[in-house]
């Protein structure tokens, strides 16, 4: 088991926003989280990344406990976020945003996962130049994800990444993601679109109030009754 999260629960001041959660993602696993709005789903992943203390419970990452570890530490485990918003540089070039996703990493293999992430999502090889801030929605969740692989995540944590996208750009985002699964990234995907991530995920979760309500494997939690109802519209 990759991450196992045991009896977590999170606040902000007084409010709970996460209470006794327990998830398990295996390596090589793509693992969808659902739920609506307010449903603690970031918070779950600022946990994860560190950047929002547990009040309660554990984190272990391969064996690891790391409840308590700081932020940049678990960079260096290899628990790499792609967060909410894209939140790219955007005064600083494609290239450059790409780099700085490698800033613990030296070596001539920077280069060579800078072209290969160029091959993954060609657009980008377009724009290489260009202020990251100029490129559309899509182009720069495209790049909020290459920057976080060229860290080379153990563990890539995506939060929301179909937000604020276009039908057709929310498909290319997708395939990105099978794809990265396919080379084998072990994935916990965030999102509220729920058809489009239990539709490729290996496992969900379905979290209402900052509780897991449901879990079960993504095809089977696509025809779950109460699924359906509350996130498909159907």
């Amino acid at each position: 088991m990759m991450l196992e999260i045991r009896g977590l629960s999170a606040h902000y001041g007084r409010i709970e926003a996460l209470r006794g959660i327990d998830i398990a993602v295996d390596e090589g696993e793509l693992v969808a989280l659902v739920g609506a709005n307010g449903a603690g789903k970031t918070t779950l992943l600022r946990a994860l990344s560190g950047v929002h203390p547990a009040s309660a419970g554990a984190v272990r990452f391969e064996g690891r406990d790391i409840t308590a570890l700081m932020p940049e530490r678990r960079v260096d485990l290899g628990i790499l976020q792609v967060p909410e918003g894209r939140q790219v540089f955007g005064p600083l070039s494609v290239e450059d945003n790409l780099r700085l996703g490698a800033y613990r990493r030296h070596g001539p293999d920077v280069e060579a996962d800078i072209r290969r992430m160029f091959q993954m999502f060609p657009i980008l090889a377009q724009r290489r130049r260009l202020p990251a801030g100029t490129l559309s929605g899509g182009q720069q969740q495209m790049l909020a994800m290459a920057r976080a692989l060229m860290g080379q995540p153990r563990l890539l944590l995506l939060d929301e990444p179909s937000m604020g996208l276009a039908p057709i750009l929310v498909a290319e985002i997708f395939t990105a993601v099978k794809e990265l699964k396919r080379q084998g990234t072990t994935i916990f995907l965030v999102e509220q679109n729920a058809h489009a991530a239990l539709a490729i995920a290996d496992r969900g979760y379905v979290l209402e109030t900052g509780r897991v309500v449901l879990t079960d494997t993504g095809t089977a939690l696509l025809h779950d009754a109460r699924v359906k109802e509350a996130y498909l519209g159907l």
